[in-house]
């Protein structure tokens, strides 16, 4: 990935939209992944976002986002990661993202605390909207966009202030180390938040699906959380 990230682009193509591009650099790194996983645990099962699957033989699912912030990646600006998540009979076992820019990697195992290269990180304990940095994301679709943006409008008057970083993993990532407050995002997909909502709990934090269509998440402390949840549904 460090040696693609502004290099030219190879196998560009296009998912959702014409604005939601998947590279060669995405295929090649969920490849790698793959192979990792296939040569260590040759039971468990693999969803990943690029089209690598398969059943798992003993309960247990690695669910996979080779390459969080493909467009960023693509424009070369300096916010995207890679998502490993671990499912044990449905529940979230292990969860890590890696940021190979900052050479950062967040770590958590279930009961086991959450961890910044080896270090233990918690969320903010910040109970006021008021004062809270919260991060979102925005869908590909122009119309979902439309009444994203609708709702950013309410959203705005009540926090610190918003980021848009690009990548959902990242922010999860950055709510479990403090880095924003708060998170919330709808149309996500598994490989999305499969680490991360972890990584959250883990550093102390809750996280929240949120009510109607299309499925979103929310993610803060337990005191923030509710009021996070009120004003984005």
């Amino acid at each position: 990935m460090l040696e693609r990230f502004g290099a030219p682009v190879e196998g560009l193509d296009r998912k959702s939209s014409e604005t939601d591009p998947v590279s060669e650099a995405d295929r090649e790194a969920e490849r790698a992944i793959e192979e990792i996983l296939v040569g260590e645990r040759p039971d468990d099962g693999l969803l990943a976002e690029e089209g690598a699957s398969s059943e798992s033989e003993n309960g247990r699912r690695w669910v996979v986002d080779p390459l969080d912030g493909t467009v960023n990646f693509l424009y070369g600006f300096p916010a995207w990661c890679v998502s490993v998540g671990l499912e044990d009979a449905g529940e979230a076992a292990v969860g890590v993202i890696h940021d190979p820019l900052r050479g950062e990697t967040f770590r958590a195992v279930r009961g086991g605390g959450c961890e910044l290269n080896g270090k233990a990180v918690r969320v903010r304990e910040r109970d006021r909207l008021e004062t809270a940095l919260i991060a979102t994301g925005f869908s590909y679709d122009p119309e979902r966009r439309a009444e994203q943006a609708d709702l950013l409008a309410r959203v705005l008057p009540s926090v610190r202030d918003v980021r848009r970083a690009g990548a959902a993993a990242l922010d999860l990532a950055w709510v479990a180390a403090g880095r924003v407050d708060g998170y919330f995002e709808r149309g996500g997909k598994p490989w999305d938040w499969a680490a991360g909502r972890l990584l959250v709990e883990e550093a102390g934090g809750a996280v929240a699906e949120l009510p109607g269509e299309p499925l979103g998440l929310a993610a803060a402390n337990a005191a923030l959380l509710p009021a996070l949840v009120e004003l984005v549904t």
